[in-house]
């Protein structure tokens, strides 16, 4: 959620004739979950270089990992059209008349230097290895391997080679409203309950047989979360995972009678089912998601879906879930990560020495549980002075106070969820705008301040009714969406409210015209409070009073 930095180049490292106006284009990984892992790097290119038109040129099945992306301006498929050394002369062709200054490599591949040094790109930048250093302007020694360094890492060390103060950020997979309503709703007609947990499994692993985590024991793993956490399950997989799927399945119909359990529509099987963005939508509708070491792991962790990863035979330091506040599970044996495809030792006891109580033991330490009430800032708990920049201004509402503390006594977490465009406008200092929000804290009882940073033109990921401070809040907090409000005085925070699956209320002193999507329209904050503590009453939610 930072600003961009002003662009500053170190000596050497690009021209500045080719940094003016330029045009960039970024060779993309080929697997899908390194794909994910090179999303911080993209961006960092995007803030070094915040007036350049960006182009990734990308394998199809790796291509809807970046779709929506705002900061990249263009995809180019590297298709099978452009299979063998003609291929290439005519992608090269193409890429050549788009009059690119600077190439970027992300992707280690002889090919990836080969092809853009054939489309005369001035500027080629990537890894000096396999063999292709002569043909980068700028090859870059390749690091050596710092243990509990992430590959996220590996890529961003490419930009931090040609531009300074680069931050590690998180990777972060854009979704359309559109695909998490889809989502939303394919669940709901095929699972019941929609406030029960809900848990995604990804029983798959691309790289081989060590990944994998025993079916039997994702069957038992999975009438646990039935019977003992009274969840819901969706199954996820490649086409290529079906037999893994139904294997399990059997596995659950066997152990349904030996333990003469039934239970209704709990298990939704999408293996073989979805689109990547179709898989990306439904994993974003999880409360948590369990999963060996894959592709779909790092989509979980990028769409701040909190993750319980089981590792064997790979390095979670290295390619573990990215972020805060997921769970690896893993048995430490002097044997483990070997770097296999298959166990050496024929025994696979990194994986068969992880029990499901194990894992359920992780899902239990990070499944969101917490309820919470987001509230917007300016005309919700304050007045609104219109870019707020002083103390000497700031009045708390009447009765904020007594309100916040009525829903802390019920048991809610309070969550300060703010746009602050001022500060990307330039009128408004960020200093402030912290030390404020921790007044509010101190004063009100709130237990966190989220505030987005940006000028709306940035398109960035956090602003409202963008999700991505409530999914931080989320992470930090254990805060169930599903269970949880979000109050403020504008369409913008009922919206997030809706597409993150929480209630929204809209505060409006006065009658609307313009429809709202809000579950309910109170005139003040108490009129807010009132309803969401007698909606709570209603759903047998007990608190305290």
């Amino acid at each position: 959620m930072g600003k961009r930095e002003p662009m500053t180049l170190l000596l050497n490292a690009v021209r500045t004739s080719a940094v003016n106006k330029q045009k960039i284009l970024i060779r993309s990984v080929n697997w899908i979950g390194d794909a994910v892992l090179t999303i911080p790097a993209i961006k960092a290119i995007r803030n070094a270089f915040p007036e350049a038109h960006i182009s990734l040129l990308t394998k199809p099945w790796t291509a809807e990992i970046f779709s929506g992306n705002p900061d990249i301006d263009e995809i180019i498929l590297y298709d099978k059209t452009f299979k063998g050394i003609t291929g290439k002369f005519r992608l090269a062709k193409i890429l050549r008349s788009s009059c690119f200054d600077t190439a970027i490599l992300l992707q280690n591949a002889f090919d990836a230097a080969f092809l853009t040094w054939l489309a005369r790109i001035p500027e080629r930048i990537g890894y000096k290895r396999d063999c292709r250093g002569f043909l980068l302007t700028k090859g870059i020694p390749v690091p050596v391997e710092i243990p509990g360094q992430h590959q996220v890492n590996y890529y961003l060390n490419i930009v931090r080679a040609i531009q300074e103060n680069i931050e590690e950020t998180p990777p972060y997979i854009h979704l359309t409203d559109n695909e998490r309503q889809w989502a939303r709703e394919l669940i709901a007609s095929k699972l019941h309950d929609p406030h029960l947990p809900l848990i995604g499994i990804n029983p798959g692993a691309a790289y081989g047989s060590a990944k994998r985590w025993p079916p039997g024991n994702f069957a038992e793993l999975i009438m646990k979360i039935i019977n003992d956490l009274n969840g819901r399950v969706i199954i996820f997989g490649s086409q290529a995972e079906v037999e893994i799927a139904n294997e399990i399945i059997n596995e659950i119909n066997v152990l349904k009678i030996k333990k003469r359990i039934e239970f209704g529509s709990r298990i939704m099987v999408m293996s073989g089912k979805t689109s990547l963005r179709e898989l990306a939508a439904l994993i974003s509708e999880c409360d948590a998601f369990i999963t060996n070491d894959s592709g779909p792991m790092h989509i979980a962790s990028a769409l701040h879906v909190p993750t319980a990863a089981i590792f064997g035979s790979t390095d979670p330091a290295a390619t573990g879930p990215f972020g805060k506040s997921h769970k690896v599970i893993t048995t430490n044996l002097p044997c483990s990560p070997c770097l296999k495809r298959k166990c050496p030792e024929k025994h696979l006891a990194c994986m068969t020495e992880i029990t499901p109580d194990m894992v359920f033991g992780s899902l239990n330490e990070i499944l969101p549980m917490q309820r919470a009430v987001f509230l917007d800032k300016d005309g919700t708990i304050i007045e609104d002075k219109n870019y707020l920049n002083s103390f000497d201004n700031l009045v708390i509402l009447p009765l904020a106070k007594k309100n916040l503390q009525q829903l802390k006594t019920a048991g809610f977490k309070l969550i300060g969820i703010t746009n602050q465009s001022g500060i990307g406008r330039g009128i408004v200092d960020e200093q402030f705008v912290i030390e404020s929000n921790e007044l509010l804290q101190k004063k009100l009882g709130i237990d966190d301040f989220y505030y987005c940073p940006h000028h709306p033109d940035d398109k960035c990921s956090c602003r409202k009714p963008e999700h991505l401070m409530m999914l931080e809040a989320r992470l930090d907090h254990g805060i169930d969406l599903k269970r949880s409000y979000v109050i403020g005085d504008k369409e913008s925070d009922v919206l997030l409210g809706k597409n993150t699956g929480a209630t929204g209320v809209l505060l409006s002193a006065t009658p609307l015209f313009d429809k709202s999507s809000a579950a309910f329209i109170a005139k003040d904050l108490s009129e807010a409070v009132e309803w969401i503590l007698k909606r709570e009453i209603r759903l047998g939610r007990s608190f305290q009073l």
